[in-house]
């Protein structure tokens, strides 16, 4: 779900995370490529989730606005992401050419270590992937973000112990209200 980088939404998918919406696949020559497309999580989303419960979430609902104050300097796209107001991580994206997957890095704003993680962009849908390992058993997880225009995100959180079948653990919506 946008870029919010934490178990409960990577992307900012973690949660940012996290795709151009459908006008970029009906018109690929007008849509931004490379690290220019991640100026599309730029301004601010009110954001929706409807949790349920799995192994790995519990049932709720939550309301929320979100801004990333976005900025491009050279190769590197950069976001200062705020949550209902406050400041919470900056996140930083850089795009590797050959083999067209981006790398975030996820700086708290109080010094604790920085977090990294993939994502891929497969036209409209972005998806943040991860994993953890705890006691010899693997959990894979992902924040699948599908832009349906450039104002709206559709996304869900999932988890798979095989990486093949996925339990859905959120869904939600994002809608931009503004920009920048």
């Amino acid at each position: 779900m946008g870029l919010r980088m934490s178990l409960r939404s990577i992307g900012l998918g973690v949660s940012v995370l996290f795709s151009l919406s459908r006008f970029a696949a009906a018109s690929p020559a007008n849509s931004p490529s490379g690290i220019d497309a991640i100026s599309a999580y730029a301004g601010t989303w009110k954001i929706e989730i409807q949790r349920v419960d799995t192994a790995h979430s519990k049932a709720g609902h939550e309301n929320s606005v979100l801004r990333n104050s976005c900025w491009k300097d050279g190769a590197y796209l950069a976001c200062n992401q705020y949550v209902d107001g406050d400041s919470k991580i900056l996140l930083v994206f850089t795009y590797h050419e050959k083999d067209k997957t981006y790398t975030s890095y996820q700086i708290p704003q109080d010094g604790t270590d920085a977090g990294k993680g993939k994502m891929l962009i497969e036209e409209n849908v972005w998806t943040f992937p991860w994993q953890i390992t705890e006691k010899d058993a693997t959990t894979y997880y992902r924040v699948v973000n599908t832009f349906t225009s450039r104002r709206r995100i559709e996304y869900r959180q999932e988890f798979s112990p095989d990486n093949v079948h996925w339990t859905v653990m959120a869904t939600g919506i994002e809608n931009k209200t503004s920009d920048q």
